[in-house]
């Protein structure tokens, strides 16, 4: 008798969550969409039309994710400034991993134009793409950083204070615009019997975030995730599953190749 095929949660926004469920299902994982987060548009449109009609005063635009890159070029606009050859035209798109490079080139933004991470860096994070950059960096440098905030917080979180830090420790400056903001997803019932199955059938949790796990035990206060199973896709994502009481948790690199490769290989 042949083994049961992996089961794996996707806690990704959408549309990802269910881009990635096809991806591993083609793999033969049984793989399931539970997003964790949900994208809405930013609270202030008037200042993301405002930084991207600005796009080409910096040096560098720093976007945290895909759903800052869907969000930021999804006006032709912007991506008319970006794509344009002049040598006056001398702006940056730092990406801090592949999913995000990958979502940028889709969007229409040119690969020459793009700064990521190196493919054997141990982390796909800020940390790595400040490897990648950090000599770019001089005084007088301008990055614009493109992220969320929260609904209804006008909160933009501290993700990415680390690398703003370094941009000004090397002398350079530190713009941030909020491009979509994001909160707690609207369940259904079967998505909560969903959740609460997988707490203890010996389904591997994607997380990919430390927000996406904090919707989750909100959304279920009182459950026990003692038989619960993750696979987190940074450390700190790892340190808050265990703190929530996940009784194992593993780590891989956010690409869908690394959690593909991870859930294959779980015991």
């Amino acid at each position: 008798m042949s083994a049961a095929p992996p089961r794996a949660l996707i806690t990704r926004p959408e549309p990802e969550a269910s881009q990635w469920v096809q991806a591993l299902q083609a793999r033969g994982i049984a793989a399931s969409a539970l997003p964790l987060i949900c994208i809405a548009d930013t609270p202030d449109p008037q200042a993301l039309a405002q930084a991207r009609k600005g796009l080409t005063d910096y040096d560098a635009l720093m976007v945290v994710s895909g759903s800052a890159a869907r969000h930021f070029f999804e006006s032709n606009e912007a991506l008319a400034l970006i794509q344009q050859a002049l040598p006056a035209i001398k702006t940056r798109v730092w990406a801090p991993g592949p999913g995000t490079a990958a979502m940028l080139q889709a969007l229409g933004v040119p690969v020459r134009r793009i700064d990521q991470p190196a493919a054997d860096a141990g982390q796909f994070d800020s940390e790595s793409l400040w490897r990648s950059v950090g000599a770019s960096v001089r005084p007088g440098t301008r990055v614009l950083i493109v992220r969320g905030g929260e609904a209804g917080s006008g909160q933009t979180g501290s993700g990415r204070d680390w690398l703003s830090s370094q941009i000004r420790a090397a002398g350079g400056s530190v713009d941030f615009v909020v491009a979509y903001t994001r909160a707690a997803p609207p369940w259904s019932a079967a998505q909560r019997a969903l959740a609460q199955a997988a707490a203890t059938d010996g389904t591997l949790w994607v997380l990919s975030s430390a927000q996406a796990l904090g919707h989750l035990c909100a959304a279920l206060p009182d459950q026990s995730w003692a038989g619960a199973r993750a696979l987190a896709t940074h450390p700190r994502i790892a340190q808050a599953a265990l703190a929530a009481g996940f009784g194992q948790v593993s780590e891989c690199r956010p690409a869908l190749a690394d959690v593909a490769a991870s859930i294959e290989s779980a015991p």
